[in-house]
C-alpha cells in the first residue's frame, strides 16, 4: 500500500499480445480487485439483479407503449414522463450488460471496451436522475404560472429532454475522453479502477447538487400549496380552507414518499462514492461491495414507473388496457385529461379554466389542492 506522500506510480506497457489485458488487471490488481482464480460462471447474485434488471425493462416498456399508444398522453408532461422510462429501461439494459461482461470477461476487455461497459451505466443512470429533475422543475413551473402547459410548451420540453442526454452523455463520456488513471494508479478509484478519483468526486457532486435541487423544488411546491391555504384562511372562506389544509397535507405525504424513495436510492452510493474517494488503496473493505449499492441505485428506476406513473389515475387505467392487450372504447378518448404534478398527483382543469373568461389576479387565481392523490383546480 502506497502512502499518501508517495509519488504517483505510472502503469508502463507490456510489450506482448496481452498489452491490453495488462492494464486492465494492472489496476485491478493495485486497487486490490484482481481474482484471475474466479469462477467462469455467473454468480447467484448478479442472477438476482439480472431478474431485477429484467422487470425494471418490461415496466418500463409498457410505460412507454401505454404512452405511445394513448393519444391523449401525447403532451408535453407525458414526454417526461416518457423520457424517465426510457432512461430508466436503458439502465436495466446496461446493468444487466455489465453484469454479462464482469466477473473473468472484465480482464478480456480493451480499457476502452471497458469504458463503454461503466460510461453506459453512468448515462443511463445520469439521464435518468436529470430526467427526475426536469420533471421536478417542469411541476415548479406549472404551479408558478398557475397554468397548465399545452401544445405551444413542446419545444421547451424536448429542450429540457434533450439537455438531459446531452449532459448526461458529457457526463458518462469524459473517461474515455482522457479524464481517467490509465497513467496513475495512486489517483485510481477503488470501485471503478479505470476512473480518476477526481472524476469520481465530480460526478458524485454533480449527483448531490441534483438531489438538493430535487428537494428544494419538491418542498417549494409543497410550499405554494400551503401559501395558497391560507390565503384562503384569511379571506375567512372556511369551507375551502379546511379542504385545502386536508389536501395540503395529502400533497405533503405524496412528496415524503417522492423524496423518500430517490434519498434511499441513492444516497448509500453517493456516501460509498466519497469514501473511495477518500480513502487510501485496500484501506476500506466495504468498498469491494459496491455491487449492492449500485443495484440499490438501479432500484430507483423500478420505482419510477409505480411513483410517477401508476398513481395517475389515468395512466393506471391506460396501463392495465395495454397489459390486459385491450383497446381504448370511443368513450374513453373523450374523458376529461388530467396531467401528473408529481408522482401519485394529478393537475386538471376546472371548469373555469375552459371558459373564455380573462384570468383573475392572483388572489383568485384557481387554487391547487390535493384529493385522493389528485390535484385537482378548484375555483
Amino acid at each position: 500500500m502506497n502512502s499518501g506522500t508517495s509519488a504517483p506510480q505510472k502503469v508502463t506497457s507490456n510489450p506482448t499480445n496481452t498489452d491490453v489485458n495488462y492494464v486492465i488487471k494492472e489496476h485491478y490488481n493495485y486497487t486490490g480487485k484482481l481474482n484471475e482464480s474466479v469462477d467462469t460462471g455467473i454468480k447467484v447474485t448478479s442472477v438476482v439483479f439480472i431478474i431485477i434488471c429484467c422487470f425494471i425493462i418490461l415496466e418500463n416498456i409498457f410505460v412507454l407503449l401505454t404512452i405511445w399508444k394513448t393519444k391523449k398522453f401525447h403532451r408535453p408532461m407525458y414526454y417526461f414522463i416518457g423520457n424517465l422510462a426510457l432512461s430508466d429501461l436503458l439502465a436495466g439494459v446496461a446493468y444487466t450488460a455489465n453484469l454479462l461482461l464482469s466477473g473473468h470477461k472484465t480482464y478480456s476487455l480493451t480499457p476502452n471496451q471497458w469504458f463503454v461497459r461503466e460510461g453506459s451505466m453512468f448515462v443511463a443512470l445520469s439521464a435518468s436522475v436529470f430526467s427526475l429533475l426536469a420533471i421536478a422543475i417542469e411541476r415548479y413551473i406549472t404551479m408558478l404560472k398557475m397554468k397548465l402547459h399545452n401544445d405551444s410548451n413542446s419545444f421547451r420540453s424536448f429542450l429540457l429532454i434533450s439537455a438531459c442526454w446531452v449532459i448526461s452523455a458529457i457526463l458518462g463520456g469524459l473517461p474515455i475522453m482522457g479524464w481517467n488513471c490509465k497513467n496513475l494508479l495512486s489517483n485510481c478509484s477503488t470501485v471503478l479502477p479505470l476512473y480518476h478519483k477526481h472524476y469520481i468526486l465530480f460526478c458524485t457532486t454533480v449527483f448531490t447538487g441534483l438531489l438538493l435541487s430535487i428537494v428544494v423544488l419538491y418542498c417549494r411546491i409543497y410550499s405554494m400549496v400551503r401559501t395558497r391555504s391560507r390565503r384562503l384562511t384569511f379571506r375567512k372562506n372556511i369551507t375551502k380552507a379546511t379542504r385545502s389544509s386536508e389536501k395540503s397535507l395529502a400533497l405533503l405525504k405524496t412528496v415524503i414518499i417522492v423524496l423518500s424513495v430517490f434519498i434511499a436510492c441513492w444516497a448509500p452510493l453517493f456516501i460509498l462514492l466519497l469514501l473511495d474517494v477518500g480513502c487510501k488503496v485496500k484501506a476500506c473493505p466495504i468498498l469491494y461491495k459496491a455491487e449492492y449499492f449500485l443495484v440499490l441505485a438501479v432500484l430507483n428506476s423500478a420505482t419510477n414507473p409505480i411513483i410517477y406513473t401508476l398513481t395517475n389515475k389515468e395512466m393506471r387505467r391506460a396501463f392495465i388496457k395495454i397489459l390486459c392487450c385491450c383497446k381504448c372504447s370511443p368513450a374513453d378518448s373523450g374523458t376529461k385529461f388530467k396531467r401528473p404534478i408529481i408522482g401519485g398527483m394529478e393537475f386538471s382543469r376546472s371548469k373555469s379554466d375552459n371558459s373564455s373568461h380573462p384570468q383573475k389576479e392572483d388572489g383568485d387565481h384557481p387554487e391547487t389542492i390535493m384529493s385522493s392523490g389528485n390535484v385537482t383546480s378548484s375555483s
